[in-house]
């Protein structure tokens, strides 16, 4: 089955490889989306693909590369795009 989530990942994430760490996940577990850096010091990703796969990325979402820190990680349910290949970093 086809989901797709939006993540907002909270605590120490930016400055510390998070993006290029959830890219890592996302491309070994052949979802698509992206990911990227807002304000206020979060990073928001947004994955589609078979629930197992995304279920995998938001673990590694939750736990995060060495040297960074989550204190929260907020998920919601989005509408699939459709989309089947592809995981970019945005600015």
């Amino acid at each position: 089955m086809i989901v797709a989530r939006r993540y907002l990942v909270s605590g120490r994430v930016q400055g510390v490889g998070f993006r290029y760490f959830v890219q890592d996940a996302a491309v070994r577990e052949g979802v698509s989306g992206f990911v990227r850096n807002v304000p206020g010091g979060r990073v928001e990703a947004q994955v589609e693909g078979e629930i197992e796969a995304v279920t995998r990325v938001e673990r590694a979402l939750a736990q995060g590369p060495p040297g960074a820190r989550v204190d929260d990680l907020a998920v919601e349910p989005v509408p699939p795009t459709g989309r089947t290949s592809g995981f970019r970093i945005s600015s």
